[in-house]
């Protein structure tokens, strides 16, 4: 799979069932391997956006249009 592919995916916490955001970056290690995921928070009407940053274990389940994480802060 590639990195854009994980990009046009909504990411949802299973932890309360609430669209976290979409993924704007990722970090990975020497050996190709995904550790971490950015995700950017879906905005409001004027308040600034923020990111938040989810590991390659809190992932469940990468669907064809989403990715379900487990969260629980």
């Amino acid at each position: 799979m590639m990195l854009s592919n994980l990009q046009d995916k909504d990411v949802v916490n299973l932890f309360d069932g609430k669209k976290i955001g979409m993924i704007i970056d990722v970090n990975i290690d020497r050996k190709g391997r995904i550790i971490e995921l950015y995700v950017q928070r879906k905005r409001f009407l004027f308040f600034a956006s923020s990111s938040v940053t989810i590991k390659w274990e809190q992932i469940d389940k990468i669907g064809k249009d989403v990715i379900l994480v487990n969260v629980t802060s």
